[in-house]
Parts: structure tokens; sequence; C-alpha cells
């Protein structure tokens, strides 16, 4: 069979995976393969498994690239935390997927939707921004980048004075470049701009907000912060009128 007749796992609840694991339901899937949420058979534990489309991870090349980019950046609280890799026989093919943790949570993009009027105010925003850039910034610090952020990439775990998040689905396809870090920096201020109410709230939205969203210019968000970090120093000094 070839490699490119798997685009599709499709595991229902109950399924068995190997020795160790039982789906109990489809997280979401991508280009790459697709994630679910398992039970660990041995200790009920609850875990996330990413399965990998056996022409998408040649030679298993995708799946260690991305679990040593996790475990490299373990210390980071923002990322999920990676715990193994695994391979089970799926339809004559070996497929590899990784296990990690499970993340109880909503996503950004759903926790919006549900907020009156589908955004947050101005000030809550700015915690978003703030809890994102800081959970950024040490990535970056080591010279690595996520590369898709947005609000389908990120899982609200708790919110009050502040955002306890996650994020999902780093790229994790060669060494990061400059570009890359200000590529995240530029995400970060979408991510703002959009909470806060997008290009419908933008006019009146307060002098301040408008600052850290620069009209969602590229040239000008970097004139004013190239990483995670310059952002989140920025939001720690700014000034109000």
């Amino acid at each position: 069979m070839s490699p490119t007749s798997i685009t599709s796992f499709d595991f229902k609840p109950g399924a068995r995976i190997g020795k160790r694991y039982v789906v109990q339901s489809r997280l979401g899937v991508g280009w790459e393969g697709e994630v679910y949420k398992l039970r660990e058979l041995d200790t009920n534990i609850e875990r996330a498994g990413k399965f990998f489309f056996p022409h998408r991870n040649r030679r298993r090349k995708a799946s260690r690239v991305y679990a040593q980019k996790l475990h490299k950046l373990r210390a980071f609280p923002i990322l999920i935390q990676y715990h193994a890799s695994d391979i089970f026989e799926f339809k004559g093919q070996d497929v590899v997927f990784l296990v990690s943790e499970f993340v109880e949570g909503e996503l950004l993009e759903d926790f919006l939707s549900r907020q009156r009027g589908k955004r947050i105010g101005v000030f809550q925003g700015l915690h978003l921004l703030h809890a994102l850039a800081a959970g950024m910034e040490g990535i970056h610090e080591a010279r690595e980048y996520h590369g898709d952020l947005h609000t389908r990439n990120i899982i609200v775990r708790r919110f009050g004075i502040s955002f306890d998040l996650k994020l999902l689905d780093m790229y994790h396809y060669g060494p990061a470049t400059s570009a890359d870090l200000q590529d995240d920096v530029v995400d970060l201020v979408r991510i703002f701009y959009d909470a806060i109410g997008g290009a419908e709230r933008y006019a009146k939205q307060p002098i301040e907000a408008k600052q850290i969203c620069r009209g969602l210019k590229r040239t000008l968000i970097l004139e004013q912060y190239r990483t995670a970090g310059q952002l989140r120093h920025y939001l720690e000094t700014m000034q109000w009128s």
C-alpha cells in the first residue's frame, strides 16, 4: 500500500492503540496528521497523541524533529509537555505518534466567540497579550519560534486577572531566523487586535491600544518590538494618558 493512501485515521472512541492506549476522542486535524485524546491503559491517565501520516513523516524525520524541539523547550510552561514517541501498525504501515500531556481548556477562538460582541475589553486583552508575550519570551531567547500563532492554536486553561495559556502545533522545520521571531511578534499583535474587536472596533479603541497594534503594519510593529521579550517589556512600561 502506498503511504500516500493514508489521509485520515478516523479512530473511533474505544479503539485500541497498540497495547498501551485507548482512544477517547479526536481533538484536531492538520496537514501532518491527527490529534486524539487518549487514555493510558495502565494508569488511566489522559494523554494527547499526535499521529503522523506516514507520507508526511518519511524516515520519521518530522516526528523526531518535533519531539526534539518540544524536549528542548520543556522548561517553558506555555508549551504542551512532550512525554514519549511510539509506533503502531495501521493498514500495514508503521505510524509514529507522539504522546504529550492532555490539557483541559478551551480554544481561544471558542472563548472569544462566547464573549459579548465576540470580543473582550482592552484591559482584558492586554492581560491576554502579556501572557502570550511572556510565555513566548523564553522560546525566542532560545532562538526558537512558534510559526503559527492564532486563536485556534491557543488553549485557555484559566482566566481572571490574567490568563493561563497553552500553545499548540509549533512549526519544526529548520532553525529559527530573525524573520521567524518577527512573524511571531506580528501574530501576537494580530491576536490582540482581533480579541478586542478587530477592524470593526479599531477606530474606537484608546490610543494605547492603537500604539500597540500600529494599524497592523508589519514595519511599524517591528520598529517597536522584534521579539516577544521586547513586546512584554513594552507592555509593562507603556504610559497611559
